[in-house]
C-alpha cells in the first residue's frame, strides 16, 4: 500500500519518495512509490498532475490493492529515490470546488433537507445531483448560506474515527465504507467522510456561485463553480453583455426584453417575407413551364430550400407531367426533387444517386425529396440530374 500523504498535507506541494514498483501498460510508464502526495481521481474529484522525478505525471490511478498509481512520461527506476512536485494550481482549484461542494450540499441538506446523490467536477464547472427537484428560491436561499459560511472563514479539519463511532457524530451522509474513516469538518456546519483534498478554511474557497440548474432523473442537477472558476465565468458573462449591449443599446436590465422584442420582429418578418416567396414562386414556375419542356432542372440564385420547394409544387401543381428538381447556387447545395401526379419518376430514387456522387443527405417520398450538403458546381448538378431523368426515359 501506497502512503498517501494528502490525506493530512493537502497543503503539500513537494515531496521525497522511493520508487517501488514500475511497469510498462498498454505503452504507458506505470510507477508506484512509498508515498505519494499526489491524489488518484476518486470520489468525483480529477488526480492531479505534476512532475516526478523530472517526468510528467499525466495521470494518477487509485489501485483496488491499496497503490496508487502514476503515469509518467520518463522512465524510473526501482529502488530510485525521486522529487515529487504538485501542479499546485490545478491542486488548489480542486480543493476550492470539492470543500466548495461539501458546504453547499450541507446547505440544501440543513435548509431543505434534500439530499446529495452524487457530485462531479469537470474542468470549466462542477455539478451535484440531488435527490429531489429544487426551486428557484430553494437554490437562491441555499446559495446565499453556503457563502455565509466561506465569507464566516470556518476552520476545515480532518479527523479519523472508526465508521462505528462516525455514525454517533452526525454525518450529513451515512458511509458504506468500514474500518477507519477520513472526515471532513466544516465547523458547526458540516460533517462527511471523504478522501478528497480540501482547504484549511471555508475563506479559501472565496465565493460559491451557481451556474444554473436543471431536472435530472426525477431530481435537480446543479452547477456550481467556485473561487477562480467563478470569476472566470463572471468575465465570461460580463464581456457577454458588454458585446450584446454595444449593439442593442440598452441596458443589460432590459436586455431580455429588447432580445424577445428583435424575435417577435423578426419572426413577423419571416412571415411576410415567405408570403412573398409563394406569391413570386408562382411567377417563377409560370417561366419555367412557359419554356415548353415538362422537364425543369435548374439552379436558382437567391432562393432557400423553402422557395425551391415553394416553385416546385406550383410547377407540378400546374403541370401534372411535370419532374422539377431545383438547386440553390450556394455550396454545398440544397436540392428539391418533385414530380407531378401523372409523372413516373422517382424523387428519392434521384436524390439517392446525387447523394451518393456528391455527397450530402436528405429523404422524402417518390412525389417530393429534399436534401444538402451536395459538394459541386451547379453545372455539374444540374447535368447528373438531366443524365439520370434521360436514361429512365430510355429503360421506359
Amino acid at each position: 500500500m501506497t502512503h498517501r500523504l494528502y490525506y493530512t498535507e493537502p497543503y503539500r506541494r513537494l515531496f521525497d519518495a522511493t520508487v517501488s514498483t514500475v511497469d510498462q501498460v498498454d505503452g504507458a510508464v506505470q510507477v508506484t512509490l512509498d508515498q505519494t502526495a499526489f491524489y488518484p481521481t476518486s470520489g468525483g474529484q480529477p488526480s492531479d498532475t505534476g512532475t516526478l522525478g523530472g517526468a510528467a505525471v499525466t495521470d494518477v490511478i487509485d489501485r483496488e490493492d491499496g497503490a496508487v498509481v502514476h503515469v509518467v512520461t520518463g522512465p524510473l527506476r526501482p529502488g530510485e529515490v525521486v522529487s515529487g512536485v504538485i501542479d499546485w494550481d490545478r491542486r488548489f482549484d480542486h480543493m476550492q470546488q470539492h470543500s466548495g461542494q461539501h458546504v453547499l450540499s450541507a446547505a440544501f441538506a440543513r435548509l431543505f433537507a434534500v439530499r446529495t446523490e452524487s457530485f462531479h467536477m469537470g474542468q470549466l464547472s462542477s455539478t451535484i445531483d440531488l435527490a429531489r427537484e429544487v426551486t428557484a428560491a430553494e437554490i437562491a436561499r441555499a446559495e446565499a448560506d453556503a457563502n455565509r459560511v466561506v465569507w464566516e472563514d470556518r476552520p476545515v479539519t480532518i479527523r479519523f474515527a472508526a465508521a462505528e463511532e462516525a455514525v454517533s457524530m452526525g454525518m450529513r451522509k451515512e458511509s458504506g465504507r468500514t474500518g477507519t474513516l477520513r472526515l471532513i469538518d466544516v465547523q458547526d456546519y458540516d460533517l462527511s467522510a471523504c478522501g478528497g483534498t480540501h482547504v484549511e478554511r471555508t475563506g479559501a474557497i472565496g465565493i460559491i456561485a451557481i451556474g444554473g440548474w436543471e431536472k435530472f432523473r426525477g431530481g435537480s442537477r446543479v452547477e456550481f463553480l467556485c473561487g477562480d472558476r467563478a470569476l472566470q465565468r463572471f468575465r465570461l458573462w460580463r464581456d457577454c453583455l458588454a458585446a450584446i449591449q454595444k449593439h442593442l443599446s440598452v441596458a443589460p436590465v432590459e436586455m431580455a426584453a429588447s432580445i424577445e422584442r428583435m424575435q417577435d420582429e423578426s419572426r413577423g418578418l419571416q412571415r411576410t417575407i415567405r408570403g412573398f416567396q409563394e406569391k413570386l414562386a408562382g411567377h417563377e414556375a409560370k417561366e419555367m413551364l412557359a419554356k415548353g419542356s415538362n422537364i425543369i432542372v435548374e439552379a436558382i440564385d437567391g432562393w432557400d430550400a423553402q422557395g425551391l420547394k415553394a416553385i416546385a409544387a406550383a410547377a407540378t401543381a400546374a403541370r401534372a407531367d411535370a419532374v422539377v428538381a431545383l438547386f440553390t447556387t450556394a455550396r454545398p447545395a440544397q436540392v428539391v426533387v418533385a414530380r407531378g401526379a401523372h409523372a413516373t419518376a422517382d424523387a428519392t430514387a434521384i436524390l439517392k444517386q446525387l447523394a451518393a456522387k456528391f455527397g450530402g443527405k436528405g429523404g422524402g417520398k417518390p412525389d417530393l425529396a429534399q436534401g444538402g450538403g451536395l459538394n459541386a458546381a451547379s453545372k455539374e448538378l444540374v447535368a447528373a440530374v438531366r443524365a439520370i431523368l434521360s436514361e429512365e426515359q430510355q429503360q421506359t
